[in-house]
C-alpha cells in the first residue's frame, strides 16, 4: 500500500498511518525501534532497499528524511512536508515514510521527525552519507541512541576516520567498523585454536579503505605489536599475517568471496569471508544498541602507529639521489684540497682565464651588431 500526502503535517502523517495499518487488519505496530535514514535523491533508492531488507530480520518503523533547501530565495521561503507512506509489501515487515522537506523546514527536521517516532522505543539514526562532523550534535543525532555513519562514502576515508575518533560519543559506529566483524571472528578464533606469542602483524587491502585501518589499529590495540600496512589492489582486505616464532599464521581472501586460513602444522582450511551488502551491515547493527567500546578504542588509536614500507620506485629514486649528492660532495672537497696544495697554480690559471673571457665579449658583442 502506497499513500501520498502533499504539503502535510506530522499529526496527518500519523493518522495515515494508523488508517493503514486498520486497513491491513493489524491494530498493534509490532515493531521494535525507529530507523531514520537521512539522505538525498540519489542515494534514497539504495538507503531504503537496504532498510527494508534489515526490516525483515529488525521489525521497524523507517523514515527517510531528504531536505530539499531550494537553491532560488523564492524556493526557499516556500515552507512545505510531503510524505510517501509505504505500509506492506513495499515496506518490508515494517513501516516507511519518505520526508521531503522544502525551504526553511529542512533546516529544522527534527520538530518534523520527534512526533513520528515509535514510543518506548529506540531509536537509531543513519547517514549512508554526508555524515555531519559530530554525530551527536546533530539535532536528528541528538535524539538517537545509536548513529551510524559510513567513512567509506567519504572524499577522504582514512581523514574521515580521524574526525570520528575527535568526535567520538557512546553511541557512534561506523559501517567501515562492521565490515570487519568476520575478519575480526575468524582472526580471534585461530589464536584460541592456536594460542601463540604474535611478534609483528601486517595486514594487506586496498588504499583508501578505512575497513583496512581499522583492522591494523585494532590488532595494534589488542596485540600491542608492531603492525604494517600493505597496499594491495584489492577487493577490499585481502590478507591478514599474524607472525609467531613458529610461522605464520594467515589468512587470505584475494577475490573477496572465499578465504583461507593457515596456520603452523595444521592443513590450510577454506572460510567464508564473502564482502557484505549494506542491508546486512544495518541488521548486525541494529542487533546491539549499547556503546561498542572495542569500537571506540579502535578508532582512537592514531593511523600513525600503522608501519607503511616504501615504495620499490621510490627507494631506487632515492639512492640515486644519494649517490648523486655524495659524488658532488666528493668533487668538492677534492677541488678545495686543490686549491689548498697549490694556491699560486689556481690564481695564475684564473688571472689567465679573464682576458680571454673579456675577449670574447669584445668579439660577440661586434658580431652581434
Amino acid at each position: 500500500m502506497k499513500i501520498d500526502l502533499t504539503n502535510t503535517t506530522s499529526s496527518k502523517i500519523n493518522a495515515a498511518l494508523m488508517e493503514a495499518r486498520r486497513a491491513r487488519g493489524s491494530g498493534a505496530a509490532g515493531m521494535v525501534l525507529t530507523l531514520v535514514i537521512v539522505t538525498d535523491e540519489g542515494s534514497a533508492y539504495d538507503a531504503l532497499k537496504a532498510a527494508n531488507d534489515a526490516s525483515r530480520e529488525h521489525p521497524m518503523r523507517t523514515l527517510a528524511v531528504i531536505k530539499r533547501a531550494g537553491r532560488s530565495p523564492r524556493a526557499r521561503a516556500e515552507t512545505r512536508l510531503d510524505a510517501e507512506i509505504l505500509v506492506g509489501s513495499d515496506a518490508g515487515s515494517g513501516e516507511t515514510v519518505v520526508l521531503r522537506m522544502h525551504g526553511e523546514l529542512a533546516a529544522h527536521a527534527q520538530s518534523v521527525v520527534l512526533p513520528l517516532l515509535l514510543p518506548d522505543a529506540p531509536t537509531v539514526v543513519w547517514w549512508p552519507d554526508n555524515a555531519p562532523l559530530h554525530p551527536a550534535q546533530d539535532p536528528l543525532g541528538s535524539i538517537a541512541q545509536r548513529r551510524i555513519t559510513d567513512a567509506v562514502t567519504a572524499e577522504s576515508p582514512v581523514g574521515q576516520l580521524a574526525q570520528r575518533a575527535q568526535s567520538y560519543t557512546p553511541g557512534d559506529t561506523d559501517l567501515a567498523w562492521t565490515r570487519i566483524t568476520g575478519w575480526r571472528s575468524m582472526l580471534a578464533a585461530a589464536l584460541d585454536q592456536r594460542p601463540s606469542t604474535i611478534v609483528s602483524a601486517v595486514v594487506e587491502g586496498e588504499s583508501y579503505n578505512p575497513s583496512v585501518e581499522l583492522l591494523g589499529l585494532w590488532l595494534n590495540n589488542r596485540l600491542r605489536v608492531p603492525v604494517e600496512r600493505v597496499v594491495t589492489n584489492g577487493p577490499g582486505i585481502t590478507a591478514v599475517h599474524l607472525r609467531t616464532k613458529d610461522g605464520d599464521i594467515t589468512l587470505d581472501r584475494p577475490d573477496g568471496l572465499l578465504g583461507t586460513l593457515s596456520m603452523p602444522g595444521s592443513p590450510d582450511r577454506q572460510v567464508a569471508l564473502k564482502r557484505r551488502e549494506t542491508s546486512e551491515l544495518i541488521a548486525e547493527e541494529l542487533r546491539r544498541l549499547d556503546p561498542d567500546d572495542i569500537y571506540a578504542t579502535a578508532v582512537r588509536t592514531p593511523v600513525d602507529r600503522l608501519d607503511e614500507p616504501a615504495n620499490a620506485e621510490t627507494e631506487a629514486a632515492e639512492k640515486v639521489a644519494r649517490e648523486v649528492s655524495e659524488e658532488a660532495e666528493d668533487a668538492v672537497e677534492r677541488a678545495a684540497e686543490a686549491a689548498v696544495a697549490n694556491p699560486d697554480r689556481v690564481t695564475v690559471e684564473a688571472t689567465d682565464k679573464k682576458p680571454a673571457r673579456k675577449a670574447a665579449g669584445k668579439r660577440g658583442s661586434k658580431e652581434g651588431a
